[in-house]
């Protein structure tokens, strides 16, 4: 029997790119009206070593000119418009087929709760203009400051896609994305409780940027040179004391904190590199165990399912089993959404939410005055 075209899917492709600078991730995804949203392919347009290293400068730059602004933008949205046409091309698929982009944008900077006495903001490069002229799609973009207005904390936004996904499933289900920031989203089995979600602090941030320092390479694969050094427990002590891991939700963080400076600021200067590196991922491994500590789980056993790169982390990963002998850990792969996939759908999830009117942020985990529908619309 032929389906009414009201309860036919539409197509989205959503586009992210992580604090890990690593590259942009286009997902192409079906949404339809009474089905979780389906993945259906993906492209990772990898970042160019010069536009890795002009974002990563404005990142920590205490000045940055207009020119530099421009500069990075308008490289950052030809790659986007790049990852979109190679998406479509090998689904030999046009423009016309997609509904709407929704593009995160790259974040420079995130201040939830303001710099030195001033406002609150949170700054995505992008430019949802170009994007649009490029691709030939309506683009929705901007999706964090609408939140942020509301007095949110404008992060994460995952959480509300996580529910759309995995929040059917019965029991407790906890979500971890290991990106270059951890952020873990609580799905009660009790749909009448609202869902809970914050940043538990660095993952592949420090990772990473630690990594580089000492070879060359962006990523430690599997955690191996972690893995050969021994965790420094004073070390481990003093970068547990920063504040706010003891910030109760909503909270969300970024490199505006966790940086190579924040990090070398707690070193002797006796210990071995490669102990540093073991010492950050059991940072990241005792934070997310603290994070989790202050939900209001039902019961010990849960069930944890992890994704983002650092999923990929064997080292990582084992120093969470340890710290959360009761976990029962998931594939996201299960679900029919790979690991690296969910944050790029998180944003063709949002730009659908925009374009039928629906909220797109949980007051519960941003901490917003109530329900909002986030982003702006640029048409093709």
């Amino acid at each position: 029997m032929k389906m009414p075209p009201t309860a036919l899917p539409s197509y989205y492709i959503g586009l992210m790119s992580g604090t890990s600078l690593d590259g942009v991730d286009a997902a192409l995804v079906a949404i339809g009206p009474d089905s979780p949203p389906v993945l259906i392919a993906t492209h990772a347009a990898p970042m160019p070593p010069p536009l890795h290293h002009l974002l990563l400068t404005l990142c920590h730059a205490e000045r940055v000119s207009f020119a530099e602004l421009a500069q990075a933008e308008s490289a950052f949205c030809r790659l986007q418009a790049d990852a979109v046409k190679a998406l479509l091309d090998r689904e030999g698929i046009t423009a016309e087929h997609i509904h709407a982009i929704g593009s995160h944008g790259q974040t420079i900077e995130h201040a939830p709760s303001g710099h030195h006495g001033g406002p609150a903001y949170t700054l995505q490069l992008d430019n949802p203009s170009l994007l649009a002229e490029l691709t030939g799609c309506t683009v929705v973009a901007d999706f964090r400051r609408r939140d942020l207005a509301a007095g949110g904390q404008a992060a994460p936004l995952a959480p509300a896609f996580h529910q759309a996904l995995f929040g059917r499933q019965e029991g407790e289900q906890l979500v971890l994305n290991l990106g270059g920031f951890a952020n873990l989203t609580w799905l009660p089995s009790d749909i009448h409780i609202s869902v809970i979600g914050f940043d538990t602090g660095p993952a592949n941030v420090l990772l990473d940027t630690w990594f580089a320092k000492h070879h060359n390479g962006r990523f430690d694969h599997d955690g191996a040179w972690a893995a050969s050094g021994q965790v420094d427990q004073a070390l481990l002590n003093r970068l547990l004391s920063e504040p706010f891991f003891q910030q109760l939700p909503p909270r969300s963080t970024g490199r505006e904190l966790f940086h190579l400076a924040w990090l070398e600021k707690q070193l002797t200067g006796h210990e071995m590199a490669n102990d540093v590196q073991a010492t950050l991922a059991e940072l990241t491994a005792i934070s997310v165990t603290q994070g989790i500590q202050q939900l209001p789980l039902s019961h010990n056993d849960i069930t944890l399912m992890a994704c983002g790169g650092g999923a990929h982390n064997t080292y990582l990963m084992a120093r969470l089993a340890t710290q959360l002998p009761n976990a029962v850990f998931k594939s996201s792969a299960d679900f029919g959404w790979p690991e690296d996939w969910i944050e790029a759908g998180a944003f063709a999830w949002l730009a659908h939410q925009r374009l039928h009117g629906l909220p797109g942020n949980l007051p519960s985990v941003t901490g917003a005055n109530g329900p909002r529908v986030l982003g702006g619309i640029y048409a093709s």
